[in-house]
C-alpha cells in the first residue's frame, strides 16, 4: 500500500504542474453543460426527467473519456522504463485506477451541481443519485483506465481506446440510466438493489481483470 500511495501521490502532482490539462477538463464540462442550456433553454426548467438524465451521463461518459484517455499516453518511454525498475506492475495500475476515480468523482460531483444549477433539478431521490454516480465513476475509471494502457502500445490509440471501450461502457451505461431513473422518479430504493448489484458486479470484474492482465501488458 506504501508503493500505491506514493505513485497516487505521484500523479497528484504531475495533475498539479500541468494544470493546464485539468483546467482544460474543467472548461470542456462546463462548457458542455453551457452548449446544452443553450439547446434547451427554453425548456431548461421543464425538460423530461428521462431527457435530463440522458443528457447528464452523455457529458459524463465524454469526460471520463477525456480525463482518462490521458493515463499512459502522457508518460514518456523513458519515464515509463524507470517506473517498470521502481514499482510493481499491480502498483502502477492500481494506483492510476484508484487516481482516476477520484478524479472521475470529482468531475462528476462537480459536473452534477453545475448541471443541476443550469439545467434544474428533477432528482426525487438525491441520495441514490449520489450511488450511481459514485458507481459510474468507478466503472468508467477501471475500465477507461484498462483500455487507456492497452492503446497506449499502438498507433493511433485514442482512436483504438474508443473501439475497445464500447463493449464495456455500453452495458454498464445502460444499468447506470436504469439505476439513476429510478432515483429521477424517487420510488423505493429496494427496486434498485438489482442494478446496484449489477454495477457492483461488472466494477468487480472489470478491476480484477485489469489487475491480472496489466502485469503481462506491462512486461511487454
Amino acid at each position: 500500500m506504501q508503493e500505491v500511495s506514493a505513485l497516487i501521490e505521484k500523479e497528484i502532482r504531475l495533475e498539479w504542474r500541468q494544470r493546464y490539462a485539468l483546467n482544460g477538463m474543467l472548461l470542456y464540462l462546463v462548457s458542455t453543460i453551457f452548449v446544452c442550456y443553450l439547446s434547451f433553454r427554453q425548456k431548461a426548467g421543464h425538460l423530461e426527467p428521462i431527457t435530463w438524465n440522458t443528457l447528464f451521463w452523455i457529458i459524463q461518459l465524454f469526460t471520463a473519456v477525456s480525463a482518462i484517455a490521458k493515463s499512459f499516453t502522457q508518460e514518456r518511454a523513458g519515464r515509463l522504463l524507470y517506473y517498470y525498475s521502481l514499482a510493481s506492475p499491480l502498483g502502477i495500475i492500481l494506483s492510476k485506477m484508484l487516481y482516476n476515480t477520484g478524479l472521475m468523482l470529482l468531475l462528476s460531483l462537480l459536473g452534477y451541481v453545475v448541471y443541476a444549477f443550469v439545467m434544474g433539478n428533477p432528482v426525487g431521490d438525491p441520495g441514490m443519485y449520489l450511488v450511481a454516480i459514485g458507481l459510474g465513476a468507478m466503472g468508467f475509471a477501471g475500465t477507461l483506465t484498462m483500455v487507456a494502457g492497452i492503446a497506449s502500445k499502438a498507433e493511433n490509440s485514442p482512436t483504438l481506446m474508443s473501439v475497445l471501450s464500447f463493449p464495456i461502457i455500453i452495458p454498464m451505461l445502460l444499468v447506470l440510466l436504469k439505476l439513476s431513473k429510478n432515483a429521477l422518479d424517487g420510488i423505493d430504493r429496494s427496486f434498485s438493489t438489482d442494478e446496484i448489484l449489477t454495477l457492483l458486479a461488472l466494477n468487480a470484474i472489470v478491476w480484477v481483470l485489469s489487475l491480472i492482465l496489466f502485469p503481462f501488458l506491462w512486461k511487454s
